[in-house]
């Protein structure tokens, strides 16, 4: 792919980029190529022809399906371009999708791809448009959680989303097998993120619902500047050490101008399948206490029972392997709160 590269010249210098010093990364993985490109802010604007240059020639190469280059922050030694005129901020992804909620949380074993994936279900099954994303590039869940064992198609250049349960979805975890490690810097995860937006064929959606990471990083940077969020959603369980991470999500959120639809509580209580008993294994009503504190709506609690954990290992959300049950009501009720604060939009 450097050698392709050679093929796009570097205005400032004369020589083509790769001479010029400008390709910071190449990685290629099942076809898909995600080239970083050195520049730094002031220069971006100059820098937008070269970057497009470079992904025109690297759509051309053999086996390629899809090719994204990123202009990333210069290195002190890096070489100086003239600056030209103000950087144009690039268009908006997703704009077919009337609203796109993300679903989050501060930290990993929440169980928020449980919540994001039954919601969406749940909101297929309400007759909407639905789209479903994974944005967790380290830990993609939903190849799993979906019972998806297959690539997706590419046509003309684009991929196109996988169907499962009603509503469309696209992964990583498509692209890559199950086992292997995700051993990717900010800009390639930016970069993968935005190909699944930008360069799959998702057609017109009442509702897009993006699986995040966990944390505060890269990924919910990119969708909060890439993506007119309609809101987000914040998934917690009841004890103190899972809400510390929470506020620092609605925080996050808060600073990149995205509004909280409200938090969800899960694994808010367990009920022996035996005997009936109810244990608070973590606390209880932390969650709902938690958004009274931050001011902001609290959608549900689910209950932490089997049939959660083995209907997602099996492939078929709890929303319709069981859709009468306590868990899969709750859930439902999280998805119709959802859309009402959404549906408005456009």
């Amino acid at each position: 792919m450097r050698q392709a590269l050679r093929g796009v010249a570097d205005p400032a210098s004369g020589q083509d980029i790769v001479a010029a010093g400008l390709v910071e990364g190449v990685t290629v993985r099942d076809g898909l190529v995600h080239v970083s490109l050195l520049t730094d802010r002031s220069h971006a604007a100059a820098m937008e022809p070269v970057r497009q240059a470079a992904e025109r020639i690297l759509a051309r190469q053999p086996g390629v399906k899809n090719a994204t280059v990123v202009l990333t922050a210069a290195r002190p030694d890096a070489p100086a371009h003239p600056p030209t005129s103000r950087p144009s901020a690039k268009p908006k992804l997703l704009q077919e999708v009337r609203a796109v909620v993300a679903v989050a949380s501060g930290k990993g074993g929440v169980g928020k791809s449980t919540v994001a994936v039954n919601i969406a279900v749940a909101l297929a099954r309400q007759g909407l448009k639905v789209g479903l994303l994974d944005a967790d590039i380290y830990g993609p869940s939903l190849p799993r959680m979906l019972g998806l064992h297959r690539k997706p198609e590419v046509r003309d250049g684009r991929m196109i989303p996988l169907d499962a349960w009603g509503l469309k979805a696209m992964s990583i975890g498509f692209l890559v097998e199950e086992e292997a490690p995700m051993i990717w810097r900010g800009p390639m995860v930016m970069g993968a993120l935005e190909q699944m937006m930008g360069q799959a064929e998702w057609g017109p959606l009442d509702i897009m619902i993006v699986d995040m990471p966990p944390g505060t990083g890269d990924a919910q940077l990119t969708m909060a500047q890439r993506v007119a969020l309609a809101g987000a959603v914040i998934v917690s369980t009841p004890q103190d050490i899972a809400l510390i991470d929470a506020r620092r999500a609605v925080a996050m959120f808060g600073r990149t101008e995205v509004p909280v639809l409200g938090v969800v509580e899960n694994m808010s209580f367990f009920c022996c399948p035996a005997c009936g008993h109810r244990a608070d294994i973590f606390g209880h009503g932390g969650a709902r206490a938690e958004a009274a504190r931050l001011g902001c709506d609290f959608l549900g609690e689910i209950p932490l029972v089997m049939e959660v954990r083995s209907s997602g290992d099996a492939g078929t959300p709890v929303v319709v392997a069981a859709p009468d049950s306590h868990a899969a009501q709750a859930l439902a009720g999280v998805a119709r709160g959802v859309w009402e604060k959404v549906k408005g939009r456009r």
